[in-house]
């Protein structure tokens, strides 16, 4: 399957963590005005409800992901993600 290249680029919330090389988790995406989950891949694990940047598509419904905040939410004080 192609890469989906509409995801590259978006953010979203881990539904299951990822265990860095030794395996994917889930992740919860906002993409063509809804939400879709991929399989997440990441260098690093990362803990469920961590906020990712969706950084490559793997095709077959996959992503690469990397840890994200908001540098928006620094001039705002805001901690949190509001989506």
């Amino acid at each position: 399957m192609a890469p989906d290249e509409q995801v590259v680029g978006r953010t979203g919330v881990l539904l299951v963590g990822t265990r860095g090389t030794a395996g994917p988790g889930e992740v919860l995406v906002h993409v063509r005005g809804g939400t879709e989950t991929f399989l997440a891949w990441s260098p690093e694990p990362l803990a469920k409800g961590a906020p990712v940047l969706v950084i490559e598509s793997r095709g077959s419904r996959q992503v690469d992901v990397i840890e994200w905040a908001d540098p928006l939410n620094a001039l705002t004080g805001d901690p949190g993600d509001d989506d």
